[in-house]
């Protein structure tokens, strides 16, 4: 029975390991075509590529999912071309059996993707977004690289934040109580220690009724309750952060009294993404040993991507709905998860 099970997981851990491999390698080609119109002097064809290639561990999370669906369903269909299903069941490995057996392959797949999504994902992010910046051609503001924050009545535009913590391109604009521009500033770099930010090389413009006084600053206190961590969360989206980064900054932002549905959001759906992508195995395993088991491959695959698509879809389109009408963040993510596997529990019972 152990060589069984190591057969059968190898075939499926193999089959996941190729869609993968294909779906991030067509993710990284979209990057690679999608900035090769913003390539500069500045911004060259290795830079871009090394910003394509630290966006591959975002994508490998993102789309394990899909990739475990479809690969289990690739992994299935050569063993039932082969009518090795067929023998297995034959020989009296119940349904059950087998559905545990492929099973483990993809819960180790899911495990492994933890320390990807929680270190590898956000750091490589950081670091590719940090470098882009880095080598855009505008020296201040720009909308392609950095970060907006808004604090108090202090609006405040970064545009490198490296993943040591350290920040260049400060931009500044400070509102006074009737809402008029009190002043603006802007800082060539700035690094935290234990007493707060520092600011360096600072030109702080004043405006008053009818002029304005520009004064420098070699260096300058800043006073802010962003932390560089928190300055790392905001320059990467919500789907590529940690899940620790997620609820952290979320409480901030609840402290702040701004939104954060979002963020609890993404929280809540890599919380239960290991339920997720059990669920769309089953789905994918009740087709393999159902109406599917006789269908080509290219039909397997087609099947499992569109599933896979729908599933995503509907967590996307469930994310802004739970917003929209007031609902914990926690249903938006759960809801897909659980009908994905009553659903696979639902069509296996009947192919069994």
């Amino acid at each position: 029975m152990r060589k069984l099970q190591f057969y059968v997981g190898k075939q499926v851990f193999l089959a996941i390991l190729l869609i993968i491999l294909i779906v991030v390698g067509l993710d990284t080609l979209f990057i690679i075509i999608d900035e090769a119109d913003n390539l500069t002097d500045k911004y060259t064809a290795p830079v871009m590529l090394a910003y394509a290639l630290l966006n591959t561990p975002s994508a490998f999370y993102e789309y394990l999912p899909l990739s475990c669906l479809v690969g289990c369903m690739v992994g299935l269909g050569a063993m039932a071309s082969g009518s090795e299903l067929t023998v297995m069941r034959a020989a009296g490995i119940s349904l059950s059996r087998l559905v545990m057996m492929i099973l483990k392959p993809v819960i180790l797949l899911a495990l492994l993707a933890i320390p990807v999504g929680e270190y590898v994902a956000p750091y490589c992010g950081i670091l590719a977004e940090s470098i882009r910046a880095e080598h855009d051609r505008h020296s201040a503001i720009s909308a392609r690289v950095g970060v907006w924050h808004k604090e108090d009545d202090e609006y405040i535009h970064i545009k490198v934040v490296r993943p040591d913590g350290d920040i260049q391109g400060i931009t500044r604009f400070k509102l006074a109580e009737d809402k008029s521009l009190e002043f603006s500033s802007y800082a060539e770099s700035g690094f935290y220690d234990d007493s707060g930010w520092l600011l360096k090389n600072v030109s702080e413009t004043r405006f008053s009724d009818n002029r304005t006084e520009v004064t420098e600053y070699p260096l300058q206190p800043w006073s802010v309750a962003l932390t560089p961590q928190r300055l790392k969360v905001l320059l990467i989206k919500p789907k590529d952060m940690s899940i620790s980064e997620l609820y952290n900054y979320s409480q901030y932002l609840a402290d702040q009294e701004l939104e954060n549905d979002r963020f609890m959001q993404n929280f809540w759906r890599k919380m239960l993404q290991p339920l997720g992508i059990i669920g769309l195995v089953l789905i994918g395993v009740s087709f393999m040993f159902g109406s599917m088991r006789s269908v080509s491959t290219g039909q397997r695959i087609v099947t499992g991507v569109v599933v896979g698509m729908v599933f995503k879809i509907v967590q996307d389109i469930l994310g802004p709905l739970s917003s929209l009408y007031s609902i914990d963040p926690v249903w938006s993510a759960l809801g897909p998860a659980v009908v994905c596997v009553m659903l696979g529990g639902v069509l296996l019972k009947r192919a069994g």
